[in-house]
């Protein structure tokens, strides 16, 4: 008599999302949206140069954040949920206070658009990335630059740090991808260096030991970053004109989310690599996805023939 009792426990099976609610507030292409990181707000970032704060428990709109006088490309959270950073096409990036609305310092320094930031864990420093092809390390606390990294010789598409804030990644449209010491702002790595095709999107796995990269050639790779060896490759999206952002989604299973140029967001287990879900509605190329930190929850947004953000849920 077979003993069922040993076996070791299935794959639940794929519980597929659906779309919960499409949000059409802002007026020109949503370039990034970004779960909070306690997961009770998400913000969007758009070329109408204004972010909206929403709340992810009633899906509406709690307030603008508006100053910037050009387009805004990329946000990011503090590790308490208290402060946005959005870097702009007017070259400079403003901290703002998400519970006041308020803008509270201004970044200068960057002599064309900032395109992509984040703060360390910490949240003392800001890195960012701009078309003057530099990267900034930024102390939250004075505004002032700490470093000014010629970092690439090309546009610089993404920056992120590491779990413990001791690293940096940054990718670039001269095809390299980048690991940088934070604290001096020296080289320790180069990960990737072809001239083709070009990096437009990288990012630390949640446990630091992983990089994800997407190239505009239609691809997400998986580095291992100590030994510089590429683990998987993600393929099926579209990427080849836009700096599409993906993400990992860890509330369950180990997904890799990612936007598409098809207007479609594509799931695929971290492991397997196999595609497990299409998320299809977007009338545009889906640049940016975010996963809620603690529920089954993805938002993206869409650029400028579709303009909206739109929440997807579990069922």
């Amino acid at each position: 008599m077979a003993n069922s009792s040993n076996n070791s426990n299935p794959t639940p099976p794929y519980r597929p999302y659906r779309l919960k609610k499409i949000l059409t507030n802002h007026t020109r292409a949503v370039s990034c949206v970004k779960f909070s990181k306690n997961g009770k707000l998400f913000a969007s970032a758009s070329l109408d140069k204004t972010l909206i704060v929403w709340s992810s428990e009633t899906l509406t709109k709690l307030f603008s954040l508006t100053g910037h006088s050009d387009g805004v490309s990329d946000l990011a959270w503090s590790s308490d949920s208290t402060y946005i950073c959005s870097a702009s096409d007017d070259r400079t990036l403003r901290i703002w206070d998400a519970r006041s609305a308020e803008c509270v310092k201004t970044l200068k320094g960057h002599n064309d658009f900032v395109f992509c930031v984040n703060f360390n864990p910490q949240s003392n420093l800001i890195v960012s990335g701009s078309f003057d092809d530099t990267v900034r390390i930024w102390e939250v606390k004075t505004g002032k630059a700490l470093h000014v990294i010629r970092a690439h010789s090309m546009p610089v598409t993404s920056v992120h740090f590491n779990r413990d804030g001791s690293l940096i990644v940054s990718g670039s449209h001269d095809g390299s991808c980048k690991i940088w010491d934070a604290s001096t702002g020296g080289l320790l790595k180069t990960l990737i260096d072809d001239k083709v095709p070009a990096v437009s999107f990288a990012k630390f796995s949640p446990n630091g030991k992983f990089i994800l990269v997407a190239t505009l050639d239609d691809t997400l790779k998986l580095w291992n970053y100590s030994t510089g060896k590429f683990l998987k490759i993600y393929s099926g999206h579209k990427n080849r004109v836009y700096c599409v952002t993906s993400t990992f989604s860890v509330t369950g299973e180990k997904y890799i989310v990612s936007g598409s140029e098809d207007h479609c967001i594509y799931l695929w287990n971290l492991q397997g690599k196999n595609l497990v879900q299409k998320l299809e509605g977007h009338t545009d190329t889906v640049v940016s996805v975010t996963c809620h930190p603690t529920e089954n929850m993805i938002v993206s947004a869409a650029l400028d023939n579709d303009r909206s953000v739109r929440v997807w849920v579990q069922h």
